[in-house]
């Protein structure tokens, strides 16, 4: 849908404050986003993510050849089974990110607001003469979101991999993983429906889900990744990439930076000074004494934590290093929290703490 057209009816309900930006079209709280994240994190509420793109792939190579484009392996899923899966340039550069969900007759993707529509004519330019169609829902479904499963009147739950190591996947940060805590289910539901899916739920909105998403440290497409973006620099080998399957655009690179070198960034958790009375905005400096070493991709305010955020900076940066978010005459000092290590690939095993040898497969 256009990024700019649509408005969900849930924005009707009592203090609902319209989101902007790649959260346009629903509520980005309800007049206590703090509160929202608690309740939504214990499971008492749930989120309108209607705003969220859907595609559909029908016919006899829908899958397998869905499967030859992908970073993720996806031949074997059965009806009811989801995945996450990338699609890679030449370079390994992650040009669009998918949130898979079998049906019995179809595929289903999820994508940010406004994707679907480059996704399904790059889909649609490598279909050649395979029995695959390819529709953009995105006008008639959308989506809602939860630590729980929604009961609605269908099956269509995409249940999301993160922080799980998938079969062939790697992990590139700690087994202790804070993502451990925040399961999460997307249910795709029909937009005409969208209230009676909702019924009397208590609903939290787009802040609430970005606080947990930043605590639980999962990159966000279009948030943390930008046009040089490859996988390994956001831990998604763990839930995006199979590096046993078969060949892939970008195949080369992934297993190269995988297994003899490192990624030149890395994805890193930041608590933030709490003495200040703002946050800094998204794509502010992240420096160390007075040289920039990255950006800042994502942040909230957490409901235990405070103030939080996700950056992405250069791998050999000193993972006990204190630093500073600066936001035009705002400086924020920040700690780190490693998510990336900073010689991930195949010789993480040399940090305490981190996976030593592959997930089992």
């Amino acid at each position: 849908m256009s990024e700019n057209s649509y408005r969900s009816v849930l924005l009707d309900r009592q203090s609902a404050i319209a989101g902007t930006g790649a959260d346009a079209g629903v509520a980005s709280h309800y007049g206590a986003p703090t509160r929202e994240a608690r309740d939504l994190f214990a499971g008492k509420a749930i989120a309108d993510l209607s705003h969220l793109d859907v595609l559909e792939l029908r016919g006899e190579d829908r899958q397998s050849w869905l499967n030859t484009l992908s970073s993720q392996s996806i031949t074997n899923l059965k009806p009811g089974e989801s995945s996450q899966a990338l699609l890679l340039s030449v370079q390994g550069r992650i040009e669009h990110e998918m949130k898979v969900l079998i049906d019995t007759d179809r595929v289903l993707l999820i994508t940010e607001l406004g994707r679907a529509e480059p996704l399904r004519e790059f889909l649609n330019s490598m279909r050649f003469m395979l029995r695959v169609e390819i529709t953009n829902l995105s006008e008639t479904h959308g989506v809602l979101g939860a630590v729980r499963e929604i009961p609605t009147c269908n099956d269509l739950v995409w249940r999301n991999p993160w922080p799980q190591v998938n079969a062939g996947g790697w992990a590139y940060s700690r087994e202790d993983h804070p993502g451990l805590e925040r399961p999460w289910f997307l249910r795709i539901v029909e937009l005409d429906r969208l209230a009676q899916a909702v019924g009397e739920e208590q609903l939290a909105g787009t802040m609430a889900v970005e606080s947990l998403r930043i605590a639980a440290w999962e990159p966000r497409f279009g948030f943390e990744n930008d046009d040089k973006t490859i996988p390994h620099e956001l831990d998604w080998l763990r839930t995006a990439v199979h590096l046993d399957k078969g060949c892939y655009k970008g195949q080369e690179t992934v297993a190269r930076v995988h297994n003899i070198g490192h990624p030149p960034r890395r994805l890193v958790f930041l608590h933030l000074d709490g003495s200040m009375h703002t946050l800094p905005a998204e794509g502010s400096e992240i420096k160390l004494g007075e040289r920039t070493v990255g950006k800042l991709t994502s942040t909230s305010l957490h409901f235990e934590a405070g103030p939080i955020a996700l950056g992405v900076i250069k791998r050999n940066v000193d993972p006990e290093a204190v630093l500073t978010v600066v936001d035009g005459e705002s400086n924020y000092p920040a700690s780190q929290e490693v998510i990336v290590a900073p010689d991930a690939g195949q010789t993480a095993g040399r940090f305490t703490g981190f996976l030593r040898t592959p997930p089992s497969k």
